[in-house]
């Protein structure tokens, strides 16, 4: 066998293993995270799960919308170029610690000044506001690991930060300590030992002390903007049905609505990991045919896979639903094998989305989704008084495939001879 084909099995290999270590990682996160909220719930009932939940809310907000895409266009940059690693570390933290340190102090005043406008209040509010600098720093660090292709370190530091969360938790509990500043501030310590570690596993790659680059930050966030304006619809996509199903059809089919939702996430999945280990790895490739290549073979095994995935998923669905959440929510079922085929149409342009991102993010990461979106919400209009629940399953069908041929158009238009070079200015 020739050594090129060896190569390219071991880096085939190499990355059924990097999925695989992530695929176990994402599972083992969601079953803590389940167990962490059960346990939240019990120690402080519903009024202080609530308290809990908001301030959770207010750090998961706040590192979402200050983001920018940095994470992102961090992934891109180093991946092409690891000498770019400490001028990108430095550049986070100043974002992270300098602008969100500025916006936390501007949020603090406004609540100072507007009580009312107050989620939480006093030492609650203090922590929920710091955790959005200490997030989006510990956010931008782990997408740099995974520009570097250090998915393993990613994957246990992310496992660990939740097992750390649950075993001070426990600690509060032992020493009879339990009130929602100290389990949240739990989570918080957990958080800053978690960045910290990520720091730590960086500083080998280091060439030189972490410094800052205008001309980077700028290109940045150039493709940052793009990053989080794709991300953004695409959220919209995935979530907007859910809440035309709350206004035109009320609380009960929201909830059943929200339980098949929950479930095609979970079928999403692997897509997603597949997406997380594809970019750095497409970012890293300096040739455009074999970038296409690698593309296009990984889009043909995830369509298979998931054709298989979503077979089995429609046959589990009705006994998963029952022992789960019991028979009252068997009106899910219908929904969530309606959003089956979304899912497998999703899955493959999840792909093409990543080939897109390696390639500078054009435009098109922008305009699918976003034409995705005004097609969900006419579609809704229509579909929800008609079909209920599984009328919204049926438009998000139809606008994941609309992403689909979409993205399939603009392939073939830039494989008829536009200049692989000036794809990323588009």
């Amino acid at each position: 066998m020739k050594i090129r084909e060896y190569l390219s099995q071991a880096i085939a290999s190499d990355f059924i293993r990097k999925v695989a270590e992530t695929f176990a990682a994402r599972i083992v996160i969601i079953a803590i995270g389940l167990f962490t909220t059960v346990i939240v719930a019990r120690i402080l009932g519903p009024e202080g799960r609530g308290l809990y939940a908001v301030a959770a809310a207010i750090g998961a907000i706040g590192v979402q919308f200050s983001n920018l895409g940095l994470h992102a266009s961090n992934t891109y940059y180093v991946a092409q170029d690891r000498s770019r690693l400490p001028t990108l570390l430095g550049n986070s933290l100043l974002v992270s610690f300098g602008f969100g340190s500025l916006g936390v102090t501007i949020a603090w005043s406004v609540f100072t000044l507007w009580p009312n406008l107050a989620p939480v209040n006093g030492v609650l509010l203090i922590m929920a506001l710091l955790w959005i600098p200490i997030g989006l720093a510990y956010l931008l660090v782990q997408n740099l690991l995974i520009g570097i292709h250090e998915i393993r370190a990613y994957n246990l530091i992310e496992v660990v930060t939740k097992i750390l969360g649950v075993s001070l938790i426990a600690i509060v509990i032992i020493v009879d300590a339990v009130s929602v500043e100290n389990i949240f501030l739990m989570g918080l310590v957990a958080l800053i030992i978690s960045f910290s570690w990520g720091l730590g596993k960086l500083k080998p790659h280091l060439k030189y002390f972490p410094k800052l680059s205008i001309h980077l930050f700028k290109d940045n966030i150039r493709y940052g903007f793009k990053a989080y304006l794709a991300a953004f619809f695409a959220f919209m996509v995935l979530r907007v049905d859910l809440l035309m199903v709350q206004y035109m059809l009320g609380a009960e089919q929201a909830g059943y609505y929200s339980i098949a939702a929950t479930m095609a996430d979970m079928v999403y999945m692997f897509p997603v990991v597949i997406g997380t280990i594809l970019f750095p790895k497409l970012s890293a490739l300096t040739d455009s045919e074999k970038k296409w290549q690698v593309t296009r073979q990984i889009s043909s095994m995830v369509g298979v896979i998931m054709i298989i995935i979503t077979i089995i998923s429609v046959y589990l669905a009705v006994p998963f639903v029952n022992i789960l959440f019991g028979k009252a929510f068997t009106p899910a079922v219908l929904a969530f094998v309606w959003l089956m085929p979304g899912i497998l149409l999703l899955s493959v342009n999840t792909v093409f989305m990543n080939y897109f991102a390696s390639i500078g993010m054009p435009i098109i990461t922008v305009y699918s989704p976003g034409a995705a979106v005004m097609l969900n919400i006419g579609l809704n209009f229509y579909l929800i008084p008609n079909q209920g629940i599984v009328g919204a399953a049926l438009a998000s069908v139809i606008s994941y495939g609309l992403m689909l041929i979409l993205s399939i158009i603009y392939l073939r238009w830039i494989k008829k001879g536009i200049r692989y070079a000036n794809v990323a200015g588009i």
